[in-house]
């Protein structure tokens, strides 16, 4: 009998499964009630007009698949890069040439002695401005990925989203450090990278600075490889950061602010040094949803420079 009775409530429950089913596929979305507790983004796409600081002058689209990255040299040339092609401007934004590669470049960084430095995947390519493939560096190891590059007076850093951490190699190609690394005893995490969105920049006294993305948080560190000091913001608001890996790219003025872009929602914004925010540049109306990528350069006025990669455009924003 009890056999019985398990067995019919089985069978009841299997029907009653079945019917909700059936409704799911016939009911008309339309009438399925919205969640209350759905999480919006649209809240906080929203810039208050009196908090932009900069306007667009200008925007352009250069002739390159897949536009990855973009730096500014010290005469305030500027240097695009993608698949298989660099391509270099002039400071008035005039093209005055391109050469060939033999890769897909994801980042680039300009040395003081006009060497061009290519993040290809997991290694460096070290070519000139006239399309002269100089020098190739071994790649650190099989993990790696290579986000960002930042070149200083005596080292090159490069970001390893892979392995979490920074390697700092000397201008021969000899890797001197590893910067960032998880330290259990000093209960350090180390970089938290979930995606490959890390990026690294020269400070106006020469130090290195390391976005530790996934934690919002900004670090320097000193010539020995030592955390210095810190700052973050985690918030959805503008005054913040949100969601994975933000900011994803960044670039350094001449007062030591820092230009940030943001994925998740869109946006291009100024942090004073100290981490609090100062203004905007570019909010969320004036990118497409599912916008990534947006590189970042600066030049010596202190001019912004942004790319669009899902639109191959270049955009370029002045003081107001």
């Amino acid at each position: 009998m009890k056999q019985k009775i398990i067995i019919a409530g089985a069978v009841l429950l299997l029907i009653v499964v079945v019917l909700l089913m059936v409704r799911d596929m016939f009911q008309d979305p339309t009438t399925i009630e919205s969640n209350p507790y759905e999480y919006k983004l649209d809240n906080f796409k929203d810039i208050d007009s009196s908090l932009f600081c900069y306007k667009e002058v200008k925007r352009f689209n250069p002739i390159i698949q897949k536009l990855n990255g973009i730096a500014i040299d010290k005469d305030d040339n500027l240097y695009l890069t993608g698949l298989q092609k660099v391509m270099i401007y002039s400071k008035d934004l005039e093209f005055q040439k391109g050469f060939k590669i033999n890769a897909e470049a994801k980042n680039i960084a300009v040395a003081e002695d006009g060497k061009i430095y290519l993040g290809v995947s997991d290694h460096i390519e070290i070519w000139d401005n006239q399309g002269t493939h100089l020098k190739s560096w071994n790649r650190f190891n099989a993990k790696s990925v290579l986000t960002s590059i930042a070149v200083g007076e005596k080292s090159v850093y490069l970001a390893d989203a892979g392995n979490k951490v920074v390697l700092e190699y000397d201008f021969s190609g000899k890797l001197i450090r590893e910067i960032g690394k998880r330290d259990t005893l000093s209960d350090r995490p180390g970089f938290i990278i979930p995606s490959p969105f890390f990026d690294v920049a020269i400070g106006r006294e020469g130090e290195l600075w390391a976005v530790n993305s996934g934690m919002h948080t900004f670090e320097t560190y000193n010539s020995s490889g030592e955390l210095v000091s810190s700052w973050n913001r985690t918030s959805m608001q503008i005054d913040g950061f949100s969601g994975c890996c933000n900011p994803s790219h960044t670039a350094i003025l001449s007062d030591g602010s820092f230009v940030t872009s943001e994925k998740g929602i869109v946006r291009v914004k100024i942090h004073e040094p100290s981490g609090e925010f100062k203004c905007a540049i570019a909010g969320s109306a004036e990118f497409t949803d599912g916008t990534t990528g947006m590189d970042i350069a600066v030049n010596s006025n202190d001019d912004i420079f942004i790319i669009v990669p899902n639109k191959t455009e270049v955009r370029v924003y002045k003081k107001k």
